[in-house]
């Protein structure tokens, strides 16, 4: 197995941060346009007896801990499906809406070294436009899955793509609508631009969404045989984890993923004041199209994993599963070497266990109360910090 070779970049300053992304662009006119499989025996669907999630002493009426973030929520929310949206990041494709309400956020490779992006939500019924909304890789398939979510995207390659998304156990809603893929419900609609081709004009909203959750009978709330509540070890948001103690922890206020993304040169910058990792794409902020707020993150993972191209259309196949790569993770500034594991052992519910993160005295990591980046990368490539 290849190993993420660390570079120190003593040239580059962190010292500056990239906060807001300017006047947000106006929206143009808007076109209107199972198979059961029981779990009791492992632990899908129900909550671990040593729940890792770490308890807050306080409590707040109404409002409960979330799983995804460890952040407070309406308790209403609490046992309802995310959705997971599939975001293209070709320049012409920005800015892009709904980034606010992102929990957790994967990116990955496609094709011609291009990333593309995968945001889990869980408050996402109020948005009042997502998008824009592009096709999916199974990979990325993979990944969703392990959030019980409802997926949100506009086609893929159906060579690839077409027998997961045709499971009885995935809910999808499909943009193209088409039978190899499944149905659009009606959730979509196109936003023109000029000078923009179609296929990045493609949105929803929370409206759309939920008309089209009901109409295709998917369920708005956790389905027992699949969740998995318990996917991340929090610390306590009074005690945070500095990492300062741990072993070969070493200084990271700037992650470099330009030799992991080398179209979009992916960066995050830390923020000792509010404690966040704010990232860039194209070297600009990644920010929210309407409220202009820039993506930050408590918490960067990156996934060193197998990949293999598949076809001479430079489709990439990347190995999800496994339990023999490494990685490293990022919080307060500090970064650890981890390796990952998720095994292949459970038939469709190895799908929807999550991924587990070590530290590298085999502990399982514990991550901080906030947005978690989960950045996967080609096994082999440079992950460079500061």
């Amino acid at each position: 197995m290849k190993k993420l070779r660390i570079l120190l970049l003593l040239a580059i300053s962190s010292s500056v941060i990239l906060f807001g992304c300017g006047k947000k662009e106006e929206t143009a006119t808007q076109e209107a346009a199972q198979e059961e499989v029981s779990a009791e025996d492992i632990g899908l669907g129900t909550e671990t007896e040593d729940a890792p999630v770490v308890e807050e002493e306080e409590t707040k009426d109404g409002m409960v801990r979330s799983k995804l973030t460890n952040e407070w929520i309406d308790e209403a929310l609490a046992d309802e499906r995310p959705i997971a949206v599939m975001y293209p990041v070709n320049k012409v494709a920005l800015p892009q809406y709904g980034l606010d309400q992102i929990d957790v956020f994967y990116e990955i490779l496609e094709e011609g070294k291009m990333s593309r992006q995968l945001a889990i939500m869980k408050d996402w019924k109020d948005l009042e436009q997502i998008g824009n909304i592009r096709s999916i890789r199974d990979y990325f398939v993979y990944c969703a899955l392990e959030w019980d979510p409802i997926i949100v995207h506009f086609g893929g390659p159906a060579l690839y793509v077409s027998d997961i998304l045709l499971r009885a156990d995935v809910e999808n809603i499909n943009g193209t609508g088409t039978a190899d893929m499944g149905s659009d419900y009606g959730a979509y609609y196109r936003v023109k631009r000029s000078g923009v081709a179609s296929e990045h004009t493609a949105y929803t909203n929370g409206e759309k969404l939920l008309a089209a959750i009901d109409k295709a009978g998917f369920s708005l709330t956790h389905r027992d045989e699949y969740y998995v509540a318990d996917h991340f070890q929090f610390a306590s948001e009074s005690s945070p984890n500095t990492l300062e103690d741990a072993k070969g922890a070493k200084d990271a206020t700037f992650i470099d993923l330009s030799n992991c993304y080398p179209v979009t040169k992916s960066t995050y910058t830390y923020n000792k004041d509010d404690g966040l990792y704010y990232k860039t794409i194209y070297g600009d902020p990644q920010c929210d199209a309407e409220s202009g707020n820039q993506l930050a993150f408590a918490n960067v993972i990156t996934q060193n994993t197998y990949y293999e191209v598949r076809d001479p259309k430079d489709y990439l196949y990347f190995q999800i599963h496994d339990t023999t790569r490494d990685g490293y993770f990022f919080t307060q500034g500090k970064a650890i070497h981890i390796t990952w594991e998720k095994p292949d052992n459970l038939g469709i519910n190895s799908n929807y266990t999550p991924t587990r993160y070590f530290d590298d005295d085999g502990n399982e990591i514990v991550i901080n109360t906030g947005k978690t980046a989960i950045c996967i990368v080609e096994d082999g490539d440079e992950v460079i910090f500061e």
